[in-house]
């Protein structure tokens, strides 16, 4: 059995999340080959905005070989987003230009780059009734062992604590081809 710790993130975690979000940015495997000339393009999306904006709700999982996983939460999902629009694309946007001429001749670099100028923000309604969202991941190594659903525990039992009626889920439909988005009760009886 692999030996991990959770604990809560921490300032300095930004460089390994950031090379962990690269290493599972191929539908889960590593994406390191897809994004040699940006690395960090995934990660300044799906982990930078959560370090910066909810850092109370993100852990990261470790092991002797480094940042494994990590699950982070948003307790409000249309707030975040609106931070994100407000403080966080604003730079990605002028830090990184966006990719002209034929998309299906786009680099995946390129398709993060076209994110940065036209991110989609996904809030299911009721907004009311699933009002926060929870982003997790994991390497191979790190799955099925029970982390992912401890790290999740903990991130709701937060959320509850800061009174979420509930979270959402995204996932991947690549990944998990029959589920796209689960959505319940900050609960986890």
């Amino acid at each position: 059995m692999n030996d991990c710790a959770i604990r809560p993130a921490r300032a300095g975690d930004e460089a390994g999340a950031y090379y962990f979000c690269l290493k599972t940015g191929n539908n889960g495997q590593d994406g390191e080959a897809f994004y040699r000339e940006d690395p960090d393009a995934l990660g300044r999306i799906y982990v930078g905005p959560y370090l910066a904006f909810e850092p109370e709700l993100s852990l990261v999982l470790e092991d002797a070989s480094g940042i494994c996983g990590y699950a982070f939460g948003a307790f409000d999902s249309r707030a975040f987003f609106d931070r994100y629009e407000k403080e966080w694309r604003p730079g990605l946007c002028a830090r990184c230009s966006e990719p002209q001429g034929d998309p299906r001749q786009w680099t995946r670099v390129h398709q993060a780059h076209y994110v940065y100028h036209h991110p989609e923000y996904f809030c299911p309604e009721p907004h009311d009734q699933f009002p926060s969202h929870l982003h997790i991941d994991l390497l191979g190594r790190a799955r099925g062992l029970g982390y992912g659903r401890r790290m999740l525990e903990w991130v709701m039992a937060r959320l509850r604590e800061r009174g979420s009626p509930g979270p959402h889920l995204c996932m991947s439909a690549a990944t998990f081809p029959p589920l796209v988005f689960i959505s319940g009760s900050a609960s986890t009886n």
